[in-house]
């Protein structure tokens, strides 16, 4: 994989539920897209004073022919770059990079998987799910968020899997609750050997607990701010233990987004833990 920094031209522009879904002409971008891949996008305009990039999770690509490959994404509107994107309209320009990151990994045999996705976190799920199934795999699906408006993908999601299980926070439409309270059951039903996760970090967190739990394997896609999305400016690093057993420093966008949701210190993100290689130590060296 090799990423491509182009001017991506808007295609289209619509609402999803409390979403936006964006579709741009990105060639050389869209051809090498793989499920758990990222791109980071300009925003602001070429005179704007928004200097880093904002990155999305790709939702889907789609081979165009003679105009190059499209990339979709999915987002909501957060603060002032994601506000200035969602008013892009058809033919406008964006400067595009991608595909960044690491993906998510296939298995080499036909295997049970759920997928589980929060709000629309869940986006780089379904293009996953597809190859999963071309593998000969089942695919089970729980889907949550706060709010009916909130979830993604739930028709799309009963098209390509077994069973689809929604949670929404208030009870609007699904179980009311979190999608770790239906998981457990899920993965005892179908004693899924692979949980793949994408949604907010606590969500990442609860999943690995539970996958844990029922001896599957996780694979989580994490939500830390990248402001360069190549591995210089260390905004997203959170501690990972390596093979070796220590725990390391690493970048969410070069390093991850993918994470096996069992190597994560989910509880000390945000911290260097004291035990990580290459933390300060304390006067005295204590």
């Amino acid at each position: 994989m090799t990423p491509v920094q182009t001017r991506g031209e808007v295609l289209s522009m619509r609402r999803v539920g409390q979403y936006h879904q964006l579709t741009l002409v990105a060639p050389g971008v869209a051809e090498q897209v793989r499920p758990g891949h990222f791109v980071a996008i300009a925003v602001g305009g070429e005179t704007s004073a928004h200097l880093l990039r904002r990155a999305f999770s790709v939702y889907r690509t789609q081979d165009r022919g003679v105009y190059g490959g499209t990339v979709d994404i999915v987002f909501a509107e957060h603060g002032a770059g994601t506000r200035w994107l969602s008013h892009v309209r058809q033919h406008d320009v964006v400067d595009v990079v991608g595909p960044l990151g690491k993906p998510f990994a296939l298995p080499k045999e036909p295997v049970t998987c759920t997928m589980v996705g929060g709000g629309y976190g869940s986006a780089p799920l379904f293009t996953l799910a597809e190859q999963l199934r071309e593998r000969g795999c089942r695919v089970d699906f729980v889907l949550g968020a706060a709010t009916e408006s909130r979830l993604f993908g739930v028709l799309e999601a009963k098209r390509m899997s077994q069973s689809v299980a929604v949670t929404t926070e208030d009870g609007s439409l699904g179980d009311r609750g979190r999608v770790t309270d239906v998981l457990p059951g899920l993965l005892e039903r179908t004693g899924a050997d692979v949980v793949y996760a994408c949604g907010p970090m606590g969500m990442l967190s609860a999943v690995a607990d539970v996958a844990a739990r029922f001896g599957a394997h996780s694979q989580c896609a994490v939500e830390e701010a990248m402001a360069c999305g190549i591995g210089v400016c260390m905004t997203c690093v959170l501690p990972v233990v390596g093979d070796d057993g220590v725990t390391r420093m690493v970048r969410s966008c070069v390093d991850g987004p993918v994470f096996r949701g069992d190597r994560v210190r989910w509880s000390d993100v945000g911290t260097v833990p004291a035990d990580t290689w290459g933390a300060p130590v304390s006067e005295g060296g204590h």
